[in-house]
């Protein structure tokens, strides 16, 4: 994550450059304006604050395999989906870095710099997930804590400010691994979480108190298969349609799991919380 975007604002205009193939990973955009590279099957998206028809140029020019497609011009706010304000769910405010709410008795407030990665706090799977987290940290008994697919970090920041010491941040997307740890840095939390670019289904060979999983459900399988799984005490699996939800839940029930709460939202999108019975 580059300065710039500790500069975007709801009204800031984003310059997308979309590419076919992808950048090199140890070529770097030093441009001032550069928000960062978001990458997704063969493809890129360069973000920008201002025009920069000549850097793009030069990239092409330098690595031939890159074809740009298209460009788009759109507020900050449109991208994200919408106005920008901080955010009550349940006990949590989500506040962009440039609010400043003054949190009540009992309420939790997160600064959250989404950059250009989606999860400013919005989607109902955030929601349940935030509320599945604070179901499992009731206690003070998780300790440690996995989020996989963690975005701009959400997740593993709630389950800190909760109460959890040792949260371990995966996301396989260089750019949303970058934003995630910038807001731990925001929020000050850099002793109780580290972020990781890697692997999701990779990474769950050691115990935890507390899995959240708000991933794909094509990496979703291959993690409640995984031997490592079972090793975790709580979990929490969401990102799920109706029918991954359902091939998820009947998986789940050939195993030595608990199923404690489940959510459905918008008649679309599915949580499961629940505890394996080997802990």
């Amino acid at each position: 994550m580059t300065r710039a975007t500790d500069a975007l604002r709801p009204d800031s205009l984003l310059y997308i450059y979309y590419l076919a193939g992808k950048i090199p990973k140890d070529y770097r955009i030093s441009h001032d304006a550069f928000l960062g590279n978001w990458e997704e099957d063969d493809f890129s998206f360069l973000f920008f604050l201002e025009e920069t028809p000549v850097e793009v140029e030069t990239l092409i020019a330098r690595w031939p395999q890159l074809q740009l497609l298209d460009t788009y011009q759109m507020t900050y706010a449109d991208w994200q989906g919408g106005s920008i304000e901080p955010l009550h769910i349940g006990r949590f405010i989500l506040q962009p870095p440039w609010e400043t709410v003054v949190p009540q008795e009992g309420e939790i407030a997160l600064t959250l710099n989404s950059g250009v990665v989606f999860g400013n706090g919005t989607h109902p799977t955030t929601h349940d997930c935030l509320e599945a987290i604070e179901i499992a940290c009731r206690g003070n008994k998780v300790q440690t804590m996995y989020d996989l697919g963690t975005g701009t970090g959400v997740l593993a920041l709630a389950a800190a400010k909760l109460g959890c010491p040792r949260c371990l941040a995966v996301d396989f997307n260089h750019l949303a691994a970058t934003t995630a740890q910038t807001n731990v840095r925001l929020n000050g939390l850099e002793e109780n979480i580290l972020v990781v670019n890697g692997r999701a289904e990779e990474l769950l060979s050691c115990p935890s108190d507390l899995l959240v999983a708000n991933i794909h459900y094509a990496v979703m399988k291959d993690i409640v298969r995984s031997e490592g799984f079972l090793r975790q005490k709580w979990f929490v699996l969401s990102g799920l349609l109706n029918s991954e939800a359902e091939q998820i839940r009947d998986y789940l029930r050939t195993q030595p799991v608990l199923l404690l709460k489940q959510w459905h939202q918008n008649g679309v999108w599915n949580t499961i919380l629940g505890i394996t019975e080997n802990n």
